[in-house]
């Protein structure tokens, strides 16, 4: 397919803009995405209904077969060209934006940023542009919130609405990368974003602004099916976040080899997209909810040779919230991760707890996860009120120095708990020689006397150091096989 071909097939502007008064699930009308929805349906009709063994792995190599990384024209667009310069105060938000405009009337290819300190707005991506940051350069983002506005399109803890731009944001793109040796700095901190949390650890105090009343506001709307275009958050007080890197309804693409610092809010954050590659990425920052990489409602995603250094989860694998997640209907599927570390988060590989829309075929081998600040190595996160279906769920060669909690954490208790109508449903999971140092648990499995957990099974794992016996609330089909527990076989949970 050409690229022009490829091109006519996004979905046009006033498409775009009919999506937003009808509030529909635009996605699944727009071309960008149909193809990847019907096969999803034909995988989900002829996958068998099996519970979750070895030949689960099979589906690895079909599924790194379609995930292949965008090929940029051989042509460069140094931003200095433009008007940038690298000071770190001059404003350069302009000159990025004539660079990328030049670069795609070219037909794509880099554009590169040069050794300095590059103050900017927020970057829109646009088809076969790669951001390019050069060692020794560091993208740094501006504090004031106002430079994210006019509103874009984009998702919130799993809910669509009209909110703050991203950092680095693609909408509806083809062939979009961010890549290089240098930094990309956020600039948040306990003066600027981190507050809108609304927790004295982030700086905020008695009486300063904060998320929580915008935060209620926006869920409340999803759930009455309030017009996506008529959720419109920035400027008005509702006080939420930025994520820093999110391609939006994109397919093919690249994050490599950058380092991410200081974001408000998520890190890496690709939703509804298909073909997505993080590789050799390093993520170091603390704030609240700083999430490593969440893909949600994406297909076919590789992370691997990422370092993890997070506020919060490393990796969490999402698909909408309650009413939004249900009406978009858009899982994520096809994930593998492999060889990453994970330090400081709450947990390394986490699926929810925006799960409405279902997550399947996860993938995660040859990780290294071990910090007293990291709270568990695999962790499912589900209630009643998201009532996602998480299935087919799979790591291997995982070495686990120490947890502060559970190795194997699947909970239905989470949040909500039963406060909702809706089914978790969490299944067919597997867990192959993986061993671990020091932890509080080794399981710690909760489901539901009417919504049991199923078909999990342990192959040949060792947890040492456990502190407390497991924790198996309402598990069907638990399967241990050649697994100790501070050196003692187990047969069976206990």
């Amino acid at each position: 397919m050409t690229v022009d071909r490829q091109d006519k097939r996004m979905a046009t502007r006033r498409e775009f803009l009919s999506s937003l008064s009808t509030g529909s699930a635009a996605l699944f009308a727009a071309p960008l995405l149909g193809a990847a929805c019907r096969a999803a349906a034909v995988m989900e009709k002829a996958a068998p209904a099996r519970g979750a063994t070895a030949s689960g792995w099979d589906r690895v190599p079909e599924i790194l077969a379609r995930i292949r990384p965008p090929v940029f024209a051989d042509r460069d667009f140094d931003i200095t060209a433009f008007g940038a310069v690298g000071n770190g105060t001059i404003d350069c938000t302009d000159a990025f934006r004539r660079a990328i405009a030049a670069c795609t009337a070219a037909g794509g290819g880099r554009v590169v940023v040069p050794p300095g300190r590059w103050l900017t707005g927020p970057i829109h991506l646009r088809s076969h542009v790669n951001l390019h940051v050069t060692r020794d350069a560091t993208i740094a983002f501006h504090q004031d919130p106002s430079r994210y506005l006019p509103a874009v399109f984009t998702r919130w803890e799993g809910v669509e609405l009209m909110g703050y731009s991203p950092l680095v944001y693609a909408f509806e793109q083809v062939d979009v990368a961010v890549t290089g040796e240098g930094t990309l700095d956020g600039q948040a901190d306990s003066s600027h974003w981190w507050p809108w949390k609304g927790n004295t650890a982030f700086g905020w105090v008695a009486g300063a602004p904060q998320q929580k009343p915008g935060r209620d506001r926006l869920f409340q709307m999803a759930e009455r099916g309030v017009p996506v275009a008529e959720r419109t958050f920035g400027d008005d007080g509702g006080y939420l976040r930025p994520q820093f890197i999110q391609p939006y309804r994109c397919r093919n693409v690249l994050i490599e080899g950058i380092t991410i610092r200081n974001s408000p809010m998520w890190e890496i954050h690709p939703v509804l997209c298909e073909n997505v590659t993080v590789r050799g990425v390093t993520v170091v920052t603390h704030g609240p909810n700083n999430d490593g990489c969440n893909p949600e409602s994406c297909r076919d995603v590789l992370i691997e040779r990422c370092h993890f250094d997070t506020g919060d989860d490393c990796i969490a694998i999402k698909s909408g919230r309650n009413a939004d997640g249900r009406r978009l209907a858009a899982p994520s599927e096809n994930i593998i991760v492999r060889d990453c570390r994970m330090k400081d988060g709450h947990g390394g590989v986490t699926i929810g707890s925006e799960i409405s829309g279902g997550v399947r075929y996860v993938f995660a081998e040859r990780c290294e996860m071990d910090s007293p600040n990291l709270d568990r190595a695999l962790r499912f996160k589900n209630n009643a009120a998201r009532g996602g279906v998480i299935e087919h769920v799979y790591m291997r060669d995982v070495t686990v120095g120490e947890v502060a909690h559970a190795v194997l954490a699947i909970d239905f208790h989470y949040e909500e708990g039963r406060n909702g109508a809706f089914t978790p449903v969490a299944r067919h999971v597997e867990m192959r020689n993986v061993t671990s140092r020091k932890s509080e648990y080794g399981l710690y499995l909760r489901g539901f006397d009417d919504a049991p957990i199923s078909d999990v099974r342990l192959i040949d794992c060792a947890f040492s150091g456990v502190e407390k016996a497991n924790v198996v609330e309402h598990v069907r089909g638990l399967e241990l096989r050649g697994v100790t527990i501070n050196g003692e076989r187990v047969a069976r949970a206990s």
